[in-house]
């Protein structure tokens, strides 16, 4: 009996150049922006692109590794700002101090009892129920108990509103934070998976960005829990902040911080993406049939990727809410906290790491230098229009914010219709 070995082709080794010539490039424009904007402003740029790229890393293994196309990354990213909250900034005394924790959690317990009380009427047809009872048994109890649980539940967010403010925060560390809002994001993400992953592409698209407007709606109206639109700040940083060390110092501190956290994650991806785990995912993501008449749990699989990626998109946006100092509901927008990672992706490469990371920091700098430089093309023209008799209009500052929406626009259509696969593309062995 004769058996067929499959071998792995080693591609020849080569010289990186397009990777060498694209990070010189990308080096050069980063001293050209500390040069012409200031160590202080250029330090705080690099660190908002690193927490950009946890967030694109995250993107990438699910939409690079596995092809799910996640639409709702600014729901992860709140939910990690949330925790980088409610973790670190200090404890409200008039909160703590009153009877409200304990009413508090009293509603709480009835919320478990009542999902426990209808997930058990929906089990009722082991009992021998009929299917249709079992049904209306479960929808009428749901309802009946929601309508009783919500109208407790407000009362005592009212109570909360009126005499604390808000409950305020734990006062832990700020890493915590990061970690349990990582954790959080996981935990959502697992839920949102087992009911969306089994849609197609297109509609989990549709799914995770209903979800994501959900979560914030949720965030910004809960004045109780995140104060809503007022806001909560100044949120503590894991380092020393300006008014000990300076700005400058300070800022380079916190980027020490991500680019760590960045190189850890990059070393754990790079080694699950070459190990046989890694193989099974892009297995999957390529071919799905033939993966489940391999004998794999195609279900359990993207159930994991998705929650992985949802997890780095919680520890960027906390790490990201913690260097704003500030966490704002109403701040999280598609445009900044989804479409901006997909554009990061896209440039660098789905399914490369080292391409995604050169992509959030590329599309960043792009992102915050194209304002700046459309003011100056704006002023010079208006200059030299002075002597035709032009009419300057008074919101040149406003109308240069919106060069960053045509430049980006402008990036995305020329990546995909020269580079199609990112400047640093995914690759693959072949076999043979």
């Amino acid at each position: 009996m004769n058996t067929r070995r499959t071998d792995t082709v080693a591609a020849p080794g080569r010289f990186p150049v397009r990777e060498l010539v694209l990070l010189v490039a990308l080096l050069v424009a980063v001293l050209g922006v500390y040069a012409v904007m200031g160590s202080a402003y250029s330090t705080r740029m690099l660190v908002e692109a690193s927490c950009y790229a946890i967030l694109a890393l995250g993107l990438t293994i699910q939409w690079g590794y596995a092809g799910q196309f996640n639409a709702g990354v600014m729901g992860f990213v709140a939910l990690g700002g949330f925790c980088a909250m409610f973790f670190s900034i200090p404890i409200n005394p008039d909160f703590w101090g009153s009877e409200l924790p304990g009413e508090l959690g009293m509603v709480l317990l009835y919320m478990i009892a009542a999902a426990l009380l209808v997930f058990g009427a929906t089990r009722l047809d082991r009992l021998g129920v009929p299917k249709m009872l079992r049904t209306i048994i479960a929808v009428v109890l749901g309802v009946v108990l929601y309508l009783v649980v919500i109208n407790a539940f407000r009362g005592v967010t009212d109570q909360i509103e009126s005499q604390a403010g808000f409950i305020g925060g734990l006062g832990l560390p700020v890493g915590v934070g990061w970690v349990v809002g990582g954790a959080l994001a996981g935990v959502v993400g697992f839920f949102i998976g087992r009911v969306c992953l089994g849609l197609r592409s297109d509609y989990l698209a549709i799914a995770t960005l209903g979800i994501a407007e959900i979560i914030k709606a949720f965030l910004k109206n809960s004045d109780w829990l995140t104060r809503g639109t007022a806001t909560v700040s100044p949120l503590p940083w894991p380092v020393p902040g300006a008014e000990a060390v300076g700005f400058t110092l300070a800022r380079a501190l916190y980027l020490s911080v991500t680019a760590v956290m960045i190189a850890a994650i990059f070393f754990l991806l790079t080694r699950a993406y070459h190990a046989p785990w890694g193989r099974m995912i892009r297995a999957i993501r390529d071919n799905e049939i033939s993966a489940a008449a391999m004998g794999k749990d195609i279900n359990k699989r993207r159930l994991e990727i998705f929650v992985l990626g949802c997890i780095l998109m919680g520890i960027g946006g906390a790490a990201l809410a913690s260097f704003n100092s500030m966490f704002d509901p109403q701040g999280y927008l598609p445009l900044n906290h989804t479409f901006l990672v997909l554009v990061m992706v896209i440039l660098g490469g789905p399914g490369n790491n080292l391409g995604t990371i050169f992509g959030a920091v590329a599309v960043y700098i792009i992102w915050i230098m194209s304002a700046p430089m459309a003011l100056y093309l704006m002023d010079l023209a208006m200059a030299l229009g002075a002597g035709l008799g032009w009419e300057t209009p008074t919101n040149m500052d406003s109308r240069a914010l919106q060069a960053r929406v045509f430049v980006i626009g402008l990036l995305i259509t020329l990546v995909l219709r020269y580079a199609p696969k990112g400047l640093l593309p995914e690759k693959v062995k072949h076999h043979g």
